[in-house]
């Protein structure tokens, strides 16, 4: 999006992808994110293959960071799940040294970037590039799961959590609309007709040229470079844009030295990382419908490119609640996203085909949105082509296993509820062998994961913490900036994609200023 509207001002404009093109049905038709998932040779052509360092308090597994390598990047290999956060995120932003950067400041970057299903208004956009719908043709079981939910945790049924306000439990919007994904690829770069903007696949940049305390260009592998005239601009995401600042001399001074690369820049590169962690819980239901076995996904994708309007054609999740647990604050703390399918337990760390309950199930997903561990990103080696270490240390804090329990409780307590109850065949995982807290908390580490939105190794503010200021310029180097989720000093409530976007609109905006 960032390069779409900035060759928009007439400037010229060099997008350099690692991956490849995003053409491809995998990518492009919303439904078939279950199969890549699930496919670990699909999975290969699209993705980094990163994996976590051993967690320390998760009985030290290696934990898979999914992270698209395709053009669109990670929103073209995602759930399509579109939450803005909660307006209180940003004024924090704001409040800790971050100006212009409160809810009423990035609102109308939010509005830019979307046509929101039901039209323009002051909170929702209606003719921006990415198309944001309500999930359609949704299960009986998530119907009920809506309905069990608002009663059992004594919410509303929030017809807009993007809207006034986000508590409540709702259907998903998802960057989808009529059977396309709408990643940036697609909403910004598809037909854009600029022949000031290029686009160019297949190159992984291994470092930015830093001369003088300017940056002039980008590293090539292979040899090559490109040059800029005016600035550089990161945007590879918290893993990546992270390593290539380090690469280029912009990080630790002490870890840089230990790799032999000379320091431009003294700068807490790779600190803050943090990311959202789920449980997911399944329950047999009839009335879930879908099947996550070969020849069930095989007859979805003929019926859709016969018919079209299949499960294919939108994203597998289907419900969400945003809950305050017992000891959350204004907002809540708490996220429930629900989608109509088995789910492989008690994780998918091994790189392998996993196996799931053939029968028709509603998987629910207590999910931590406000995470207080907080981990590194370390280079291995100076080798660009080397997986950094990810280290997020995840369910370090106490805190952070607190709530999530509390959300297991919750979700045992809504599918006991009287409105869904007579539907549910049963938990399936974690199941019968875990019947209470105590025996949860133990298993917890072997089930919490990852919901795949790393956020902050490059943080914005106005103090020794930050990396980049609230312009999104590098600190001590001229000519460099990073617009991704990096940069978040801390993450907000919710899917992170919308934010991430929305970062890459508003950076457009402050260089146009």
């Amino acid at each position: 999006m960032l390069a779409r509207r900035l060759a928009e001002t007439g400037a010229s404009v060099i997008l350099v992808e690692a991956g490849g093109s995003d053409r491809t049905m995998w990518v492009r038709k919303p439904g078939l994110i279950a199969v890549f998932h699930s496919i670990p040779q699909l999975k290969q052509r699209l993705d980094w293959g990163f994996y976590s360092a051993p967690q320390a308090d998760a009985l030290g597994r290696r934990i898979p960071q999914t992270r698209g390598k395709v053009l669109g990047g990670s929103g073209s290999v995602n759930g399509m799940v579109f939450v803005r956060g909660n307006r209180e995120n940003y004024d924090g932003w704001a409040a800790d040294g971050c100006p212009g950067w409160a809810y009423d400041d990035v609102l109308p970057s939010f509005r830019r970037m979307e046509t929101w299903e039901d039209g323009a208004s002051e909170l929702r956009g209606g003719d921006g590039p990415i198309r944001v719908t309500r999930a359609k043709e949704i299960t009986p079981a998530t119907q009920a799961f809506i309905e069990a939910l608002a009663d059992t945790a004594g919410v509303k049924k929030n017809d807009d959590y993007n809207g006034e306000t986000q508590e409540g439990a709702a259907l998903f919007q998802q960057s989808a609309d009529g059977g396309l994904r709408y990643s940036s690829s697609v909403g910004y770069l598809d037909g854009h007709g600029l022949p000031n903007l290029s686009v160019v696949t297949g190159s992984l940049v291994t470092r930015v040229l830093i001369s003088g305390g300017r940056a002039s260009g980008v590293a090539l592998a292979g040899g090559g470079t490109i040059r800029a005239s005016r600035e550089v601009i990161l945007t590879a995401g918290a893993f990546g844009s992270a390593q290539l600042l380090m690469l280029s001399g912009v990080g630790p001074a002490g870890h840089l030295r230990e790799h032999g690369i000379e320091v431009a820049a003294d700068l807490p590169v790779g600190d803050n990382l943090h990311d959202h962690m789920f449980v997911p819980m399944s329950f047999l239901m009839k009335s879930a419908r879908n099947r996550g076995t070969a020849p069930y996904f095989a007859a979805g994708m003929l019926k859709e490119s016969l018919r079209g309007g299949t499960w294919v054609s939108r994203s597998v999740f289907e419900g969400v609640g945003f809950i305050r647990s017992p000891h959350a604050g204004s907002v809540p703390d708490l996220q429930i996203h629900a989608l109509p399918w088995g789910y492989p337990g008690p994780n998918q760390d091994a790189p392998i085909r996993h196996k799931v309950d053939p029968r028709p199930s509603l998987t629910l997903l207590a999910t931590l949105i406000y995470p207080k561990s907080r981990g590194t990103l370390r280079l291995a080696s100076a080798d660009p082509a080397a997986a950094p270490v990810i280290d997020p240390a995840y369910l370090h804090h106490p805190d952070d296993r607190r709530l999530l329990l509390d959300g297991i409780e919750l979700i045992r307590d809504v599918m006991a509820n009287k409105i869904i109850a007579d539907g549910v065949g049963g938990e399936v995982s974690p199941g019968p062998d875990y019947p209470d807290r105590d025996a949860m908390a133990a298993e917890l580490p072997n089930r919490a994961t990852t919901v795949y939105h790393p956020v902050g190794t490059c943080r914005m503010g106005s103090d020794e913490r930050a990396v980049v200021d609230p312009s999104l310029r590098v600190l001590g180097i001229e000519g460099l900036r990073v617009a991704d989720a990096s940069i978040m000093p801390s993450i907000v409530g919710g899917n992170t994609n919308a934010a991430a976007m929305m970062i890459g609109e508003h950076c457009a905006n402050l260089m146009k200023a």
